[in-house]
């Protein structure tokens, strides 16, 4: 079995009790990311947002929930944190776009709630890209695109969001997706290699 991405290179993981669940978070969160990515990046309407919705609930969501607990049956706490931390994200960003108007936010005040949400989460995920430099260098390099992705929509939303700031959001998408791309690769490592037996897609590990 090769070393689960997500935890530390300086603890010599003991065997685990079961599969590297690391895979199955990294996927949820690529795919999502890459969906809505992909809306605020402008190549998928703004009417269709929704269509990400239902990924956000269950496998953005609940799936990556899932690989988080598992990770703190593996006694990996950078892999537990982040998975419980981006899942729950993904559920309450999904629940948020899926009942905004019964929570009662108008069009206007949109924009400084998404802003605010996201710069709470601008902050875990600095946390987190500073932890990540203990992993290995694929994961590295997502927490890094991750973090300038939060950061520049943040910045797009308390200037207006979408409509008052297109460039802006736009190119947070782009940084999402490039965060889609680089989980999808660590991902795909992470099975290749344990399928394979050997390195398939080096991650820079030791």
């Amino acid at each position: 079995m090769t070393e689960d991405p997500t935890r530390p290179r300086t603890e010599a993981p003991p065997e685990p009790p079961i599969a590297d669940p690391a895979p199955i978070g990294l996927t949820a969160f690529a795919l999502t990311t890459f969906i809505l990515s992909c809306v605020n990046a402008g190549f998928i309407s703004g009417d269709l947002v929704k269509i990400f919705v239902p990924l956000a609930l269950f496998y953005g969501g609940l799936a990556q929930f899932i690989a988080g607990f598992f990770e703190l049956r593996n006694r990996n706490m950078f892999g537990a944190t982040a998975f419980c931390g981006y899942g729950g994200f993904w559920i309450a960003l999904g629940f948020l776009v899926f009942f905004e108007e019964q929570l009662g936010i108008t069009k206007e005040a949109t924009p400084t709630v998404l802003g605010w949400t996201l710069l709470a989460w601008t902050i875990f995920t600095f946390i987190m890209w500073i932890g990540s430099f203990g992993t290995n260098p694929a994961l590295a390099v997502v927490f890094t695109l991750l973090l300038a992705t939060f950061a520049v929509l943040t910045i797009g939303e308390f200037l207006g969001g979408p409509e008052k700031a297109t460039g802006i959001i736009h190119i947070g998408g782009y940084l999402g997706i490039a965060t889609a791309i680089a989980a999808w690769y660590t991902a795909a490592a992470e099975v290749l290699n344990d399928t394979y037996g050997r390195t398939i897609l080096p991650t820079g590990g030791g």
